[in-house]
C-alpha cells in the first residue's frame, strides 16, 4: 500500500545547523573563539559572514543565541537573545556565505579545531563533532596536534596546521572551502512568454537556422557545469527532456525563475530569454567569468542604460527567498529585484542585451545578424 502523503514534498535547501555553509570552531575558550572569528573576518571581505554563539545571559532552560554580522564596510551588527528555533533561524543565515559557529555550544558541518592545552578536556568531550575538520590552529606553537586526534580523524596527516597568528593562511583555507562549495550552475531557457506583440511564439523564431529556444539550449549546454532546463507554461505542452512547468502562475519570467528554484533550491541558474537574439557564446562566457556567488545575482547593464537585464542573468540560490519576498509584497518584476538588491553588475554594449518584441524588430535583427 502506498503511504499517504499529506503535504507536497518539496526539495529541501541543504542546510546545516544554521546555514548552507558553516564552520564550527572549537577547542578553546569562547573568548578566544570570538576573537579568532573577528580576526578572520577582516581577511574574508567582501564575503557575507555571520558568527553564532550561545546567549550566555539567557535565563531560559534552553539557551537563546547571539549572532554577529560582519558587514562589508567593516562594521559589526550584533543581535542578542534570539530564540533558538531552526525554522526561525534558517531565514536569518541562509544567505550567509560563511556562518561561523561557536563549537563549544553548537555543531557545524565543517570544523576548525584550535589546539589549546588548557581546553583539551573540553575538546575530548566533543570528539563526535569532528566530522570534517578543515584545519588545526595551534594556540601555542609549541603544543602540537593532540596524538589522540590521529586515532579519531583518518585524514589528520593531510589537514593543514597553522598557528593562531597565521590568520591569513586560515582565511585562505576558509575561502578555498567557500569556492569548492560554489553552487552548481544550471541553464534555464525561458519560453513561457505569450508573445502578444510578436503575434507568434518568439521561442520558435529562427535567427541562426533553428528555433531560438533550441539554439539557446545547445549554447548553454556547452558552457554551464550543470543541466539545461526549459521553463514553460503548462498550456504550452512543450516536449523537452528537462522541462520546468510554471508553478507560480501568472507571474511571467519571475514565476519561471521561482518555479526553477522550487525544484532546485541548491543550484544557481543562468537564465536566458528567447527574445535576446544577440546573445552569443562570448556574452555568456563573460557573464560566467564575472559571476559573484556572494551576491544574489550577476547581471548585465548597458553602457547607456541604467537598468539591469534580468533575463540574461545568473541568479544564485540566495536569490530565491528574495524573489519570494517581492512576490509577498505584490511585485512581479525581476528587474525591480535587481535594481534594489546587492548584485554584481557587468557593463556591456546595449546591442548584446536588446529585446526583440515585434515583427519589425525581428526583421531588423535578422538583417543585422546576416550582415555579420
Amino acid at each position: 500500500m502506498t503511504k499517504h502523503q499529506k503535504h507536497t514534498k518539496l526539495p529541501l535547501r541543504t542546510m546545516g545547523t544554521f546555514a548552507p555553509n558553516e564552520i564550527a570552531i572549537l577547542g578553546s575558550t569562547c573568548g578566544t573563539i570570538t576573537d579568532f572569528v573577528t580576526n578572520l573576518a577582516s581577511f574574508l571581505k567582501p564575503l557575507s559572514l555571520t558568527y553564532v554563539d550561545a546567549s550566555h545571559h539567557a535565563l531560559t532552560e534552553k539557551p537563546n543565541i547571539n549572532y554577529l554580522t560582519f558587514n562589508a564596510n567593516q562594521t559589526i551588527t550584533i543581535q542578542k537573545d534570539i530564540q533558538d528555533n531552526k525554522f526561525a533561524n534558517y531565514p536569518l543565515f541562509q544567505n550567509s556565505d560563511i556562518c561561523f559557529i561557536n563549537g563549544n555550544h553548537y555543531q557545524g558541518t565543517h570544523q576548525i579545531v584550535i589546539i589549546d592545552k588548557e581546553k583539551e578536556a573540553s575538546l575530548k568531550k566533543r570528539i563526535n563533532q569532528l566530522t570534517d575538520v578543515i584545519c588545526f590552529v595551534l594556540k601555542d606553537k609549541n603544543t602540537p596536534v593532540f596524538e589522540y586526534l590521529k586515532d579519531v580523524i583518518e585524514t589528520v596527516e593531510t589537514i593543514p596546521v597553522y598557528t593562531l597568528d597565521e590568520i591569513e593562511k586560515t582565511a585562505k583555507t576558509v575561502n578555498d572551502l567557500y569556492i569548492r562549495k560554489e553552487p552548481q550552475l544550471h541553464g534555464l531557457v525561458l519560453i513561457g512568454g505569450k508573445s502578444e506583440r510578436m503575434g507568434s511564439d518568439k521561442s520558435l523564431l529562427q535567427y541562426y537556422g533553428i528555433a531560438q529556444r533550441d539554439y539557446l539550449i545547445k549554447l548553454l549546454s556547452t558552457i554551464v557545469n550543470g543541466s539545461v532546463y526549459v521553463s514553460s507554461r503548462k498550456e504550452q505542452d512543450a516536449d523537452f527532456e528537462n522541462i520546468i512547468t510554471d508553478t507560480f502562475i501568472g507571474l511571467g519570467p519571475l514565476g519561471g525563475i521561482c518555479s526553477a528554484f522550487m525544484q532546485h533550491p541548491n543550484n544557481a541558474f543562468l537564465v536566458v530569454a528567447t527574445d535576446l537574439p544577440f546573445v552569443n557564446k562570448e556574452t555568456l562566457e563573460l557573464l560566467i567569468s564575472k559571476r559573484n556567488p556572494s551576491k544574489i545575482a550577476t547581471t548585465f547593464i548597458g553602457k547607456n542604460n541604467p537598468f539591469p537585464e534580468p533575463l540574461i542573468t545568473i541568479w544564485e540560490p540566495k536569490a530565491y527567498p528574495v524573489l519570494l519576498n517581492y512576490i509577498s509584497l505584490g511585485y512581479s518584476c525581476p528587474r525591480k529585484v535587481l535594481i534594489n538588491s546587492d548584485v554584481e553588475l557587468i557593463t556591456i554594449d546595449e546591442k548584446y542585451i536588446k529585446n526583440i518584441n515585434t515583427p519589425a524588430e525581428f526583421k531588423e535583427a535578422k538583417n543585422q545578424l546576416n550582415q555579420k
